[in-house]
């Protein structure tokens, strides 16, 4: 199964665009999560309390861990998240908030290290952004640091295009460059 992680909100986004060519590369089983479309929990107090109970006896039933399941099974993982004010959506941060679960997408080491639990070999990390600064660290090396250290997932692809709205750009023309050199 291919999960992708939808983190564009317009429906006429650069970003899906992109996504969308690049998932038609890879295959069909296609298991789509709209993250502008989940009421994620209120990360307070009381529901780390429950979090935690349930990582701590290993009870996984409850429908709120089906995200972190779906990554960790995942053979594939795109992820779409157009660059905004220096990073990424806020809901991706979200979803990975709670993905990032003890027992299903790591574990630790004897030595206190994360030990990656996912099945994914690949990730590809899909973004547009309108300017030219786009430091890595901001965005997709915030998810290829997390891929590789936490979730077991070398191989770590960013597929980008930049300079969208630069007076004078030709944006269509970048987005299908974009697409013309994706190779899987």
């Amino acid at each position: 199964m291919i999960l992708f992680v939808n983190a564009c909100t317009k429906k006429d986004s650069r970003t899906k665009k992109i996504a969308d060519s690049l998932l038609s590369k890879l295959g069909t089983n296609i298991k789509e999560v709209k993250l502008f479309d989940i009421d994620f929990p209120k990360t307070d107090e009381d529901f780390l309390k429950w979090r935690d109970s349930c990582i701590a006896s290993k009870d996984f039933s409850n429908k709120y861990f089906d995200f972190a399941k779906d990554f960790s099974c995942a053979d594939k993982i795109v992820i779409a998240a157009p660059y905004w004010d220096l990073s990424f959506p806020a809901v991706l941060k979200q979803y990975i908030e709670h993905i990032n679960v003890l027992g299903l997408t790591f574990e630790y080491t004897e030595d206190g290290f994360p030990k990656g639990l996912c099945k994914a070999k690949n990730l590809y990390y899909v973004m547009t952004a309108g300017g030219n600064y786009v430091p890595e660290e901001f965005g997709f090396g915030y998810i290829k640091a997390l891929a590789n250290n936490f979730y077991g997932i070398n191989d770590v692809e960013l597929i980008k295009a930049t300079g969208l709205d630069i007076v004078g750009a030709d944006a269509a023309a970048i987005v299908n460059q974009c697409i013309e050199r994706i190779s899987v």
